[in-house]
């Protein structure tokens, strides 16, 4: 197995992560805060980690081949959190706790450990949007950059990390780079200038904007978007939201190419958006229905709280306008099952995924079909295309990879002491990466603070399954795969 190109990948993505330090120290130093020093150290010894793993890996690339590519993905996922620990560690953060902050920021999960957000520096609020945002597509934009130069082809990190490949749009990596890239930034520049003009001050808007586009969730206040129910800015945290959960080629097509036949055709979009308005309007029925306090909101204020806590939980974004766990069990069932739904293949936001549950679904039609009528071939298709063998199976394995996963670190989360629905709802956000649970503890008014070392450590590694999709790290972890 060829190790040099991978370190060397990894020192690249270390400098850049060090260099995104540095706009977080000048903010402090701008605000003569006196831990403005935190992020000019944690900047060094990044930079200089990354810049001694790339120099000492630097010499001719041999071609590399799946393994590598493999490797190189749950490496990206698990040595960079790590390394974007380190300003959480320099504020006095333990390393269990830094490392869980960390990864849900660069897996865009948006649970967190951090109380107390309305008084922390400036700068370690903009290091958890950066995360945020990097995490969101910037991690597979600079590894499809950088894998041609190790001689392995651009497009493995993006279809090892999403099984639906259908996100390849443009012939040459360059360009596929270039494409997703900016179309990131374009919709991010908006989300933060509708933000602003909603009512939030610039550094809010650039911040939640961050959190938006990468579906992650982690905000400047403690009240987390219930900080601007006043103003019309969770209105448009609903459009943008709905923005990360489609597929990023798809939107580079709309935007750069004008190809709006290709985004009416694809079938993601229409059951994604289907699914979004089905759920919204079940759940501001329930909560018109039960709620007492609809005549003080007012019907446009009660549709802006359920519709927008909906997409929030769908989505993964994790963002909350209002204590949802409380609105009875009804609703905290129907929120439980959203959370498992996810985004759509190639987008920001993580779980299930769209395609996967039509596949499912028409799967078991068509076996139901098949038990009443043995002799009749029912071809199982998606997007006017026959679904072929591979595919079905591929999908089939994630998702009982999914539920095992989800029960087994439920049942942890419970023998270490936590009650059910904490445990349950908690394993489902983190291995989501929705966020918030529906606890007395992780709920959305709540924080992952009160769990043990051990809770926090099978949710970070939780977030990280569900963001790499299990299967990449069940192969790196078979004894075949290091034998070749």
């Amino acid at each position: 197995m060829q190790l040099r190109p991978l370190f060397f990948a990894i020192g690249i993505m270390t400098v850049l992560l060090g260099v995104a330090m540095l706009p977080c120290a000048l903010i402090d130093w701008a605000d003569k805060r006196p831990e403005a020093h935190v992020f000019a150290v944690s900047s060094f010894a990044s930079i200089f980690i990354g810049v001694i793993v790339w120099v000492l890996s630097r010499g001719e690339m041999e071609r590399t081949g799946q393994r590598e590519g493999f490797l190189l993905t749950v490496l990206v996922w698990t040595v960079l959190p790590v390394i974007a620990a380190i300003p959480f560690m320099a504020s006095g953060m333990s390393f269990t706790d830094a490392v869980f902050e960390s990864v849900s920021g660069l897996t865009t999960t948006g649970s967190t450990v951090l109380t107390g957000l309305d008084s922390m520096p400036r700068g370690l609020l903009l290091w958890r949007g950066i995360i945020h945002w990097f995490g969101g597509i910037g991690i597979i934009v600079t590894a499809i950059a950088i894998l041609p130069q190790l001689r392995v082809g651009g497009m493995q990190l993006f279809q090892l990390e999403n099984s639906d490949r259908s996100g390849k749009f443009l012939p040459r990596v360059t360009d596929i780079t270039a494409y997703l890239g900016l179309t990131y930034v374009i919709v991010s520049m908006a989300c933060a200038f509708s933000y602003y003009v909603c009512g939030m001050s610039w550094f809010d808007a650039i911040c939640h904007a961050m959190a938006t586009m990468s579906a992650g969730g982690f905000s400047t206040h403690d009240a987390s978007f219930s900080y601007y129910n006043d103003t019309p800015a969770p209105w448009a945290g609903i459009v943008f939201m709905l923005i990360a959960g489609l597929p990023f080629s798809l939107m580079a097509m709309l935007v750069l190419q004008g190809r709006v036949m290709q985004f009416v055709h694809d079938p993601q979009p229409r059951l994604y958006f289907s699914l979004a308005a089905i759920f919204s309007i079940i759940i501001s029925a329930i909560y018109f229905t039960t709620s007492d306090t609809l005549a003080d909101q007012g019907l446009l204020g009660s549709l802006k709280l359920t519709i927008f806590n909906t997409v929030a939980v769908m989505t993964g974004t994790g963002f909350a306008t209002a204590p949802y766990d409380t609105w009875g069990v009804p609703i905290q069932a129907l929120v439980l099952g959203i959370t498992f739904v996810g985004g759509c293949a190639g987008s920001a936001a993580c779980g299930l995924k769209i395609f996967r549950l039509e596949i499912a679904a028409k799967a078991l039609f068509a076996y139901s079909q098949r038990m009443v009528q043995p002799h009749r071939r029912s071809p199982i298709k998606y997007g006017g295309k026959n679904v072929d063998e591979d595919t079905l199976q591929s999908v089939m394995v994630f998702m009982f990879l999914y539920f095992v996963t989800f029960l087994v670190s439920s049942a942890l989360l419970g023998l270490d002491g936590l009650d059910a629905r904490t445990a349950i709802s908690g394993v489902a956000a983190t291995l989501s990466n929705v966020g918030p649970g529906l606890g007395p503890i992780d709920g959305p008014s709540g924080t992952f603070k009160d769990f043990s070392d051990f809770s926090t450590w099978v949710c970070t590694i939780d977030m990280l399954l569900g963001r790499l999709e299990f299967v990449v790290v069940f192969v790196v972890l078979t004894r075949r795969f290091w034998r070749g």
